[in-house]
């Protein structure tokens, strides 16, 4: 077997069994990260969850190529420690196909889970951005800002610190517990889409919908790592608003 394709097989095992780390996490989110930020500043909106879009137009005071320099720069920075750090390997493509991969293979049992769940897969009162540009980096920023902001905060710190209040408990209950919590979470991600001045009109189906994405999200985060939540996030939003 040729020495590329033995290396892209133990890549893979490798993902696959270890799923994502932070230095991974990072690795892989970073192209999203990067793109949805080139992207959202040609955009009259942007995302609700994103705090960094304004700090850095600031730091641009307003100017595009500063605006863009700047931005390059923080993709390049972390580049460049992971490298300093000897986890060059993170940034191999491979990986970035592999977790491609599995974020499409999630997102079309998510939307069969959704459709078999709320009955029919019409989502009432939901309005896609105008045009593919607009799609795509709106796609990109819900996939990286909600999934810091649900799964990492919410989900992950969330639970920690239910957890440590509780002190020692049977692993059955620790189960329970954080089963119940992502069923929160995963309540309080579908009602987020409906405030703000661009929010949705409410509608239970629409909300069940995004209750189940939710719930699936949090699951992929769980036993996958972030890096999966958040390219499963943004190939499930671009497929549903552009297709």
């Amino acid at each position: 077997m040729p020495e590329n394709a033995e290396l892209a097989r133990s890549e893979a095992e490798r993902f696959l069994r270890e799923g994502s780390g932070p230095w991974a996490d990072l690795a892989l989110t970073l192209p999203l990260f990067v793109g949805y930020h080139l992207g959202v500043v040609f955009l009259p909106v942007r995302n609700a969850a994103d705090i960094v879009t304004r700090e850095l137009t600031s730091l641009a005071e307003n100017n595009l190529a500063a605006y863009i320099t700047l931005t390059l720069g923080i993709g390049l920075a972390f580049a460049f420690v992971l490298l300093m750090l000897g986890r060059g390997h993170t940034l191999r493509s491979s990986r970035f196909v592999f977790v491609g991969i599995e974020g499409v293979a999630y997102a079309i049992a998510m939307r069969m889970a959704g459709q078999y769940v709320v009955g029919k897969l019409a989502l009432a009162g939901v309005a896609a951005p105008e045009g593919q540009f607009s799609a795509i980096v709106m796609s990109l920023g819900a996939g990286f800002y909600e999934e810091i902001a649900f799964r990492v905060g919410l989900f992950g710190l969330g639970l920690r610190v239910i957890l440590s209040m509780l002190g020692a408990v049977p692993r059955f209950k620790r189960t329970l517990i954080s089963a119940a919590w992502a069923a929160f979470g995963a309540l309080a991600f579908s009602s987020w889409h409906y405030f703000g001045e661009y929010g949705d009109a409410f509608e239970l189906r629409s909300f069940v919908f995004r209750a189940v994405c939710g719930f699936a999200f949090t699951l992929i985060y769980a036993f996958r790592g972030f890096a999966p939540a958040v390219w499963t996030h943004t190939i499930y939003d671009a497929w549903v608003l552009i297709f």
